[in-house]
């Protein structure tokens, strides 16, 4: 093996999918989870937090696939896990597409963003998007645990089936 050996991005988003899934069935399970207030990314509840996880993984899915932005459900739960649904069949269809386009560079439009930093490649923004969900699942871990209920989803990359 060298030293370029990592995880491909049909991998992350196998991670991803894999932990959307876990996290929709363990809401499903423990419904009042979706109201436990929440101060993650200024959300007020978890429910909003799930919104911004699912919501921001097909935005950038629908920006790399050049497509317009759509319009975030509020609720309830099978309404923003379609947007993940969404997001994951889109992103299976960009990775179809020729390995050359992810080495593209993608410009990142926000003001906040100096210019030097605002050119990034397209397999850049792919793994933010799918570490972003991520790193948000593991705050979330944390929030339900210390509001007293427990946490079923695997979560860790080394508990997943999404990886050899």
């Amino acid at each position: 093996m060298g030293s370029d050996v990592g995880i491909t991005l049909n991998e992350l988003l196998a991670w991803s999918d894999e932990a959307a899934q876990d996290w929709k069935r363990h809401f499903e399970t423990h419904p009042a989870v979706l109201e436990l207030p929440c101060g993650i990314n200024d959300s007020a509840d978890v429910q909003a937090l799930v919104r911004h996880i699912w919501g921001a993984e097909l935005r950038w899915s629908e920006r790399l696939a050049g497509l317009p932005n759509t319009e975030y459900p509020a609720g309830p739960l099978d309404a923003l896990f379609a947007m993940h649904v969404k997001a994951i069949t889109l992103y299976r269809e960009l990775l179809a597409e020729p390995a050359a386009r992810w080495e593209e560079f993608y410009e990142l439009k926000f003001d906040w963003l100096p210019p030097e930093k605002r050119h990034v490649s397209r397999r850049k923004v792919a793994c933010h998007s799918l570490l972003h969900n991520q790193r948000h699942y593991a705050q979330l871990a944390t929030l339900v645990r210390v509001a007293g209920y427990p946490v079923t989803v695997r979560g860790d990359l080394l508990l997943s089936l999404a990886l050899r």
